[in-house]
């Protein structure tokens, strides 16, 4: 096993981040060792979107969200999200 390098001690994020750019990593951190690591507070980035539906299909969705006590937007959402992964999964299949 080799010998790891000392990480200087930064001033600034600016030099970290030009430092790092310079130098491997390998020369100062043992990979092997490292953990995976959950950020269970991070929220993914979300972008807005204009959708038309019909009444008829918002007014249900509106309804199906007011039974489950949960805003429609966020319903639709799931089921979005839902159907995205279940045609992906099937598209992996073919």
């Amino acid at each position: 096993m080799k010998k790891l390098k000392k990480i200087p001690n930064f001033k600034s994020e600016g030099e970290e981040i030009v430092f790092w750019d310079n130098h491997d990593s390998t020369e100062y951190i043992d990979w092997s060792k490292a953990e995976h690591a959950i950020f269970p507070n991070l929220k993914p980035s979300t972008e807005s979107i204009s959708i038309r539906l019909s009444s008829s299909l918002l007014a249900r969705l509106k309804e199906l969200a007011n039974e489950k006590d949960v805003p429609y937007q966020s319903l639709m959402k799931v089921y979005l999200s839902e159907k995205v992964d279940k045609e992906l999964e099937l598209s992996s299949h073919r």
